[in-house]
């Protein structure tokens, strides 16, 4: 059986699509097992029924604290059984009682080059530190919001026409080469988490710094 991921998402699901169109293309790597949003009627629900791929909606009550909110999305995980859990735009802040359990197979996708710009803006926060280089990260996820061990990153320059939403937009493509790498080279076991020592081991060694595009594409 092929290696099972579940996505979790909140909105218009671009990158669950990248995901989608690359479990398409290499059915024997991985497969899509399901997807989880928090959200009501966002697209990314569209994209997985478009693809005949379980979904399930499990969104915030009034008065529900964090950690209630996370013991029912651990419950449908359990139910689930994934290899990886991938993050693609899921805006929740995890509890730690939730990361401390799936850490060795949680990742997440995040639109700056960490450990600058952590939470949200990052794209405006960008411009306005007159940055010349902006990227998106991948790492597996830690209690610390965007926090975690990095597995892979990938830049672009920021021009002198960008604004925030020009920026989002390219950064983009690179979210949508980015993680379908990642995910296919944790399906084929080159990279993996050791939850003992919060350390990525790439190729059965320690992962000195984060990878990049061109080692991904070297792999396959």
């Amino acid at each position: 059986m092929a290696f099972q991921i579940v996505v979790l998402v909140s909105g218009f699901g671009s990158n669950l699509q990248a995901l989608i169109n690359q479990a398409q293309q290499e059915p024997d790597t991985f497969s899509i097992r399901a997807v989880i949003s928090n959200r009501e009627q966002v697209y990314a629900l569209e994209r997985a029924r478009l693809a005949n791929i379980p979904s399930y909606v499990i969104s915030a009550k009034p008065g529900q604290t964090r950690d209630d909110y996370d013991q029912k999305l651990s419950q449908q995980l359990d139910e689930l059984q994934p290899d990886l859990i991938v993050m693609a735009g899921f805006m929740r802040i995890l509890s730690a009682k939730f990361t401390d359990r799936w850490q060795h197979k949680l990742i997440n996708i995040h639109p700056s080059l960490l450990p600058k710009y952590p939470g949200l803006n990052t794209h405006q926060r960008a411009i306005d530190a007159g940055d010349s280089i902006h990227g998106i990260s991948i790492h597996y996820v830690n209690a610390e919001v965007d926090g975690g061990p990095i597995i892979a990153q990938a830049s672009l320059n920021i021009t002198s026409n960008d604004n925030a939403e020009t920026l989002a937009e390219r950064i983009h493509h690179l979210e949508h080469q980015l993680l379908p790498a990642v995910v296919t080279a944790i399906a084929s076991n080159k990279i993996r988490y050791n939850s003992h020592a919060h350390q990525v081991i790439f190729n059965q060694s320690q992962l000195i710094q984060p990878l990049s595009l061109e080692m991904l594409a070297d792999l396959n």
